[in-house]
């Protein structure tokens, strides 16, 4: 089985967690390629683990790499969750600039719907 997994910080390289995407679900248009490519990966045994953030119930696979997270109905809520918990090594996938750009300092990485990166100085 092959084990795709980053360390979970970097003070302790030893201590390893799956691969995490989260999903701003409010602000991404492509959920149904991450979930393509997620489900590809986790056939080949890859350690994944979606999360799909949103303000509101949508639905999403059933698949058992896929969770689906509703935060509150406030402004920002799904950016502020996310925000506080990624990591360096996961990927955040969002068209929101603002979202990215907070992300930025904890070094996930922030992907526009054409899997180009966002960095601190993309405006879109």
């Amino acid at each position: 089985m092959v084990r795709a997994l980053r360390p979970v910080h970097e003070e302790n390289p030893t201590d390893l967690n799956p691969i995490t995407i989260y999903i701003d679900a409010d602000a991404c248009p492509v959920k149904e390629e991450v979930y393509r490519v997620a489900e590809r990966h986790a056939l080949k045994g890859v350690d994944i683990k979606v999360l799909v953030v949103s303000n509101s119930p949508i639905a999403v696979p059933r698949d058992s790499f896929v969770e689906r997270v509703v935060v509150g109905a406030g402004m920002n809520e799904a950016d502020n969750w996310i925000a506080e918990r990624a990591h360096r090594g996961d990927i955040i996938v969002t068209a929101d600039v603002p979202l990215a750009s907070r992300c930025g300092g904890t070094a996930p990485r922030s992907l526009r719907r054409t899997a180009s990166r966002l960095r601190k100085t993309s405006s879109a």
